[in-house]
């Protein structure tokens, strides 16, 4: 388990989802997961941002409506943590990426720009205010790490190096090697964890037809009981679970659609 009272620029820091019923999505993750959610907007304000919560301490959020700019479809978002939103977009720009939503003051007081890698894949890049991320991680029911799924993984190491300061690693996970992001310096993840504590994200190839983007992951305490549980919920289960090194994992999706997936951590994982 990780406390977190902030993170440091280039260290990814929180994940939402936005999405035109949040109600439908609010019951099947409180259930799931076990968060208490909170609407943290005025009731007269025409937006709705849910604070989900574990024991009293942000884990995510689900807000309506749909921002301009954002994908259509339900999903999960990644933020990064960054000094200045809009000198972050202005390197988007110069390395190959695009502004999707141009930098602008967010809810907490700070700032905030909608950017896209070359290949399209969407994140959001945070200037924080108020608000300062996660709260709680790498717990069941928390956030534990986010996925760059990819067709060009050389490409996408110059990209996220010249705009975050990222640098990669390559970590054997007995049946192949996985590329990890790092930001030199950061200390995050557990005591003991079989990686570098400078990580704070991973990258894979992703399937042919499937379109590159940023996946988000949860630890949960039981995936098969996870799996059978979304089912319960109206959800559906992508991939069953199935064991990885140190992990047992599944892929799963909420009743409206938004993908993600859940790690249970398995003795000496």
């Amino acid at each position: 388990m990780s406390l977190r009272d902030g993170y440091q620029p280039g260290v990814p820091c929180w994940v939402d989802t936005w999405r035109a019923n949040p109600e439908e999505a609010l019951g099947f993750y409180t259930e799931l997961f076990g968060w208490d959610a909170q609407d943290t907007l005025p009731p007269d304000s025409p937006r709705s941002y849910y604070m989900c919560r574990l024991r009293g301490r942000d884990v995510a959020a689900v807000g309506s409506p749909v921002p301009e700019g954002a994908p259509a479809e339900p999903a999960w978002g990644t933020h990064v943590w960054v000094e200045s939103a809009d000198e972050t977009a202005a390197r988007v720009i110069s390395a190959g990426g695009r502004v999707v939503v141009e930098p602008f003051d967010s809810l907490d007081g700070g700032r905030m720009a909608i950017v896209t890698d070359p290949a399209g894949a969407l994140l959001g890049a945070w200037q924080t205010g108020a608000h300062k991320g996660a709260q709680v991680v790498n717990e069941p029911g928390a956030w534990a790490m986010s996925m760059l799924n990819t067709h060009d993984a050389e490409r996408a190491k110059q990209f996220y190096g010249d705009v975050f300061g990222w640098e990669t690693d390559t970590f054997d996970m007995g049946d192949g090697e996985i590329t990890m992001w790092r930001v030199p310096g950061y200390v995050g993840g557990e005591p003991g964890q079989p990686v570098s504590r400078e990580v704070v994200g991973v990258m894979a190839p992703a399937p042919d037809n499937v379109a590159p983007h940023w996946s988000v992951n949860f630890w949960i305490d039981d995936a098969d009981v996870a799996a059978e549980r979304t089912g319960r919920l109206g959800g559906k289960v992508v991939t069953p679970p199935h064991d990885l090194p140190g992990f047992r994992e599944a892929e799963l999706a909420d009743p409206q659609g938004a993908v993600f997936s859940v790690s249970q951590l398995k003795p000496g994982g």
